[in-house]
């Protein structure tokens, strides 16, 4: 299976996964009046549109380059990741203000059996498109994938928290349920920001990690002809790292040699984790720039 079918299969089982959890927690909800199993269906419908996007957008980041996009696709997954995220904080906000309208109002929830049966699907389900999505992941490492398995994993936790409610509505306490419901959106929203946040990074250009930067300046310095670096910066495109630095070197190599080296220190950057492009402007000795340019 080539990475573009593994995407497509992830994104179509989310989904599905997402379509059937809706609709038997939505018809046992409301056929019930249960507010903490409405806010988990609703919690779902956003991931399903969440998941559609993935399924339009996320595939575009295995076009290659074109004539619109020189340097390729890359910035489509965390575009689509941050729009998942967005969507979760929005949706967690309207489910917290109608949970706080139900407690403030009498809450009309009636226990039935098939409220846990509708909860025990709900957690089956995602459990299921969860291990199914890191699975097919493991290799293609998409933070579009990354961002709907933690929302599948996200429902699970979201789904045992509405059983709060249906247990209330068991005992003859049903104020447990908005309640329950309104915990529900705390959980999407956090789950919403953490998104956000990650994918926000990857759009803006962020640096790697500090011990990622250091890998790639090691990579460099460990070159026998490689006196020193300097002008180093590295930052995302999308999700993968683009590098740019000086290298020192001596004086007397031919063009060849000079191309040879070159391409070296570039094989030698590529092969690292997560680094997608690399520019590399060797100085050589004599020239002034060693001792003008700190090391970095």
């Amino acid at each position: 299976m080539d990475d573009r079918s593994a995407f497509l299969r992830a994104t179509w089982a989310n989904v599905v996964g997402n379509v059937l959890k809706i609709v038997v927690e939505g018809v046992v909800g409301v056929t019930f009046g249960s507010l903490a199993l409405v806010a988990d269906a609703a919690h779902s419908l956003a991931d399903l549109l969440a998941s559609l996007i993935v399924l339009v957008w996320g595939r575009l980041s295995f076009e290659g380059p074109d004539r619109s996009h020189p340097h390729g696709h890359e910035r489509i997954e965390p575009l689509t990741a941050l729009f998942v995220g967005a969507t979760l904080v929005v949706l967690g906000a309207r489910i917290l203000y109608d949970a706080g309208l139900s407690v403030l109002h009498a809450p009309d929830v009636v226990f039935d059996p098939l409220l846990v049966a509708g909860l025990a699907f709900g957690v089956l389900d995602m459990v299921l498109v969860y291990r199914y999505t890191t699975l097919l992941n493991e290799t293609l490492e998409s933070p579009a994938l990354d961002a709907l398995a933690a929302d599948c994993l996200n429902d699970v936790y979201t789904s045992l928290a509405a059983v709060v409610g249906v247990f209330g509505a068991a005992i003859g306490e049903p104020m447990l349920d908005p309640i329950a419901g309104a915990l529900v959106s705390v959980l999407v929203i956090r789950e919403g920001v953490a998104i956000s946040r990650e994918n926000i990074d990857y759009l803006v250009g962020r640096a790697p990690p500090e011990e990622e930067l250091d890998a790639i300046r090691d990579a460099v310095r460990s070159h026998e002809e490689v006196a020193g670096i300097h002008d180093f910066t590295a930052h995302y495109v999308g999700t993968e790292i683009e590098v740019e630095f000086h290298a020192e070197v001596a004086d007397e190599h031919t063009l060849r040699e000079a191309h040879d080296l070159e391409t070296e220190l570039r094989e030698r950057v590529m092969a690292l984790p997560d680094v997608g492009d690399v520019h590399i402007h060797l100085d050589p000795a004599g020239m002034g720039e060693w001792k003008d340019a700190p090391e970095n």
